[in-house]
């Protein structure tokens, strides 16, 4: 009799936007689809989202990532808001609070990046982290800069979630080149 060969669980990547008004419905969650629309456009590997709209509450932020990185098993999980200066911005507070280790080169290139298009860059404070096998990324929260900062970072991403024992992501090239050493 032969064993029944289990086919691999489904890659999962987390989306969170992180927005007080559009968690309270009162404005579109356009940051969140955006960032959807791009990794469905950038990755050829099937993947299935875990999709969050949550307020600017460290607390809410804090379980959610522990939950996507934790209980369903994402391998990246992206927040959308919460970076700026401003008092409710606490996304990456939250993010420093679950990580093990976090890896600074991610938000040093996405505020170079920025500065391409806006002086205010410098405000932003994007970071990335690991929890486990999960690499989180914290994007801004409009949809054009996410498009730029996301697209400054994720050639390393799919590398990044190879080294900490995620699954395999591949790229479509015409799209998005992701760069591994050569015989990774």
């Amino acid at each position: 009799m032969k064993p029944e060969s289990k086919a691999p669980a489904p890659v999962r990547i987390g989306v969170i936007n992180v927005s007080d008004r559009a968690s309270a419905g009162e404005y579109e969650d356009t940051p969140g689809k955006a960032c959807v629309a791009l990794l469905l456009e950038w990755l050829e590997t099937p993947f299935d989202v875990d999709y969050k709209v949550v307020p600017d509450e460290q607390p809410l932020i804090e379980s959610e990532l522990k939950r996507m990185a934790d209980q369903a098993g994402c391998c990246l999980v992206v927040t959308t808001g919460g970076t700026g200066p401003a008092p409710r911005d606490v996304t990456p507070e939250a993010t420093e609070a679950v990580c093990g280790r976090m890896l600074p080169g991610f938000g040093e290139q996405m505020r170079s990046a920025s500065l391409a298009f806006v002086p205010t860059a410098i405000l932003s404070r994007q970071t990335a982290g690991v929890r486990g096998r999960t690499l989180i990324v914290n994007l801004p929260g409009r949809p054009k800069a996410i498009r730029e900062n996301l697209e400054a970072v994720f050639p390393a991403v799919p590398y990044c979630i190879d080294l900490i024992g995620g699954p395999r992501l591949e790229t479509n090239p015409a799209k998005m080149s992701a760069f591994r050493p050569k015989g990774a």
